[in-house]
């Protein structure tokens, strides 16, 4: 029971810091597209293409770069929860910065337009979109997370599903089923899938709680 909580708390840090490291980049990058129609029309449609790529090829993209032989091998970062985060965050990265730039972009031609036209300066235009687009920033959030949380090949390739370091619940529901453990692997999936659901409680609540 020990070991499930671990892996269901490793489970929501690793996602976790993945999707804030992907919206560190994916809401100005948003918010530079919805401000940049000409560069918008074609990047959006690639980053929507983007959302389809396997999950089990940028693990193995990631493990050629962090392997000993790579390039990126001085890091020592495989088989590192770190090395989770990085392709979790690459992984959600354009789901993310599509869904809030669609937000920015219609927040952009409501608000944007008129407080600029008012008098209102960069900064103060920033602040208006980002307050009018949070609740689309918060669902995108969540629906990254939710991504990054049930994703296995980019968790099993540069993870390693080592017992107690990078050990999550898409790896070990793999493991339990490979070891014919289905009662095991069945609990393990019903904890995702509430951890997930409970998050997207979360986020309306909040949603609520601050009038969005």
């Amino acid at each position: 029971m020990n070991e499930v909580i671990e892996i269901t708390l490793r489970s929501i840090y690793v996602s976790g810091l993945a999707t804030l490291l992907s919206l560190s980049i994916s809401v100005p990058s948003a918010y530079y597209l919805s401000r940049n129609s000409r560069v918008a029309r074609v990047i959006i449609p690639i980053l929507e293409a983007l959302i389809g790529v396997p999950t089990v090829f940028i693990g193995l993209v990631l493990y050629m770069l962090l392997s000993t032989r790579g390039p990126l091998g001085f890091l020592k970062l495989l088989y590192t929860p770190c090395a989770i985060i990085i392709g979790e965050s690459i992984l959600v990265f354009p789901l993310i910065t599509a869904i809030t730039y669609r937000v920015m972009h219609n927040t952009w031609i409501t608000y944007g337009e008129l407080a600029i036209t008012l008098g209102a300066n960069e900064k103060q235009t920033l602040m208006l979109i980002a307050k009018q687009a949070l609740p689309g920033i918060i669902a995108a959030s969540i629906m990254g997370f939710s991504r990054a949380i049930g994703e296995l090949g980019i968790a099993l390739l540069v993870g390693g599903n080592i017992r107690g370091y990078t050990r999550v619940l898409t790896t070990a529901i793999a493991l339990e089923v490979s070891k014919g453990s289905f009662e095991v692997a069945l609990t393990l999936g019903l904890i995702l899938i509430v951890t997930v659901l409970s998050f997207s409680a979360l986020s309306r609540i909040i949603e609520r709680w601050y009038g969005l």
